[in-house]
C-alpha cells in the first residue's frame, strides 16, 4: 500500500553543469503532473511523465528541474551594419548641432541591436545526467510514499477492528433485538384488547412485518463480507485507493440501516462507535494510491 503524498530529492554534477530535480507528490484524485524546468529540457517531458507514471498512479506530482551552467555557452555577435548606421547618426548629429561629437565605445556598447548573444543549448547534452538524477529522486519519492502507505495501513487496519467489534457486539444482540420486536408489540395489542380476545394469528402476522422492518441480521450479514474484502484490500500490493473509497460507502450505508432499525441504547452506542471509526477510515484513504 501506498501514500499518495511523497518527496524525492537529488542533485549532480559534472564539467560543464550541474543538474538539481525535486519531485513532489500531494493527494489528488487522478494522476496529474506539472513540470517546472527549463526550455531547452522540454523535448524531455513526455520520457519524463511515463519515469514519474512508474511510481505514481494517483496524485498530483510536481517536478522541478534546476540546471546551473557552469561553463558559458554564451555566442556574442556584433552587427556591423548597426554600427555603420550609429557612426553615420553620430556625425549627422555632430553636423546639426556644430558641436564636436565623438562617440566612445560605450556609446556603442549602449546601442541597441549593436552587440547581441545567443545561447547554444543542445538538449542531447543534458539527457544521461538529467535521467540518472531523476531516477534517483524518483527511487525517494517511491521509498517515502512506501513508508507513508505502511504507517496509514497499520491506523486503517485498528479502525476496521474498532468497526468489526462494534459489528460483533451488534450482533450478539440481534437475537436480543428481535425477542424485544415481539414482546414490544405483543404488549401493545394487550394493552389495546384489555381481556378481549384476540386472534393470535394476526399477532404473529405483525410480528414478523416488524420483523421484517426492524431486523437488521441481512445488514450485519453484508457488513461481515465488507469488512472481510476491507481487509484483504489492506494487503494488496496495487493500487487500492478507489476501491477501498467505493467499500466505505456500501460500509457507511449498512450502518446508517442499523442505527435506523435499531431500538437498543446497546447498539445505538456501537452504532456511533461504528460510524466514527469509518469516517476516520475515510479521511485515510483519500491519501492512499
Amino acid at each position: 500500500m501506498n501514500s499518495m503524498t511523497g518527496y524525492g530529492f537529488s542533485e549532480s554534477v559534472c564539467e560543464k553543469f550541474q543538474l538539481a530535480v525535486e519531485v513532489k507528490s500531494y493527494n489528488n484524485r487522478y494522476l496529474d503532473i506539472n513540470h517546472n524546468i527549463p526550455y531547452y529540457l522540454s523535448p524531455f517531458e513526455i520520457e519524463i511523465d511515463k519515469r514519474v507514471k512508474a511510481v505514481a498512479k494517483r496524485g498530483h506530482v510536481e517536478v522541478n528541474i534546476r540546471v546551473k551552467n557552469l561553463v558559458s555557452d554564451v555566442q556574442l555577435t556584433v552587427d556591423p551594419t548597426a554600427v555603420r548606421r550609429y557612426s553615420e547618426a553620430f556625425a549627422q548629429i555632430a553636423a546639426l548641432s556644430g558641436k564636436a561629437l565623438k562617440p566612445q565605445l560605450s556609446d556603442y556598447l549602449g546601442s541597441e541591436g549593436v552587440l547581441s548573444s545567443i545561447s547554444e543549448s543542445d538538449s542531447e547534452q543534458y539527457r544521461l545526467l538529467l535521467f540518472s538524477t531523476l531516477e534517483e529522486a524518483l527511487s525517494q519519492l517511491a521509498e517515502s510514499k512506501q513508508r507513508e502507505g505502511e504507517s496509514t495501513k497499520v491506523d486503517l487496519r485498528r479502525l476496521g477492528e474498532v468497526i468489526q467489534a462494534g459489528l460483533d457486539i451488534v450482533g450478539s444482540h440481534a437475537d436480543e433485538l428481535e425477542q424485544l420486536v415481539k414482546t414490544n408489540l405483543r404488549s401493545r395489542f394487550e394493552e389495546m384488547l384489555g381481556d378481549q380476545n384476540y386472534d393470535e394469528n394476526r399477532i404473529l402476522s405483525e410480528v414478523a412485518v416488524m420483523l421484517v422492518k426492524y431486523s437488521v441480521s441481512e445488514e450485519i450479514k453484508r457488513m461481515a463480507i465488507h469488512l472481510k474484502e476491507y481487509f484483504s484490500l489492506l494487503e494488496e500490493r496495487e493500487p487500492v485507493g478507489k476501491r477501498l473509497d467505493f467499500l466505505c460507502q456500501e460500509m457507511n450505508r449498512e450502518i446508517n440501516t442499523i442505527g435506523s432499525k435499531s431500538q437498543m441504547v446497546e447498539l445505538n452506542i456501537q452504532v456511533v462507535k461504528m460510524k466514527d471509526g469509518l469516517e476516520n477510515i475515510r479521511e485515510q484513504v483519500r491519501n492512499i494510491e
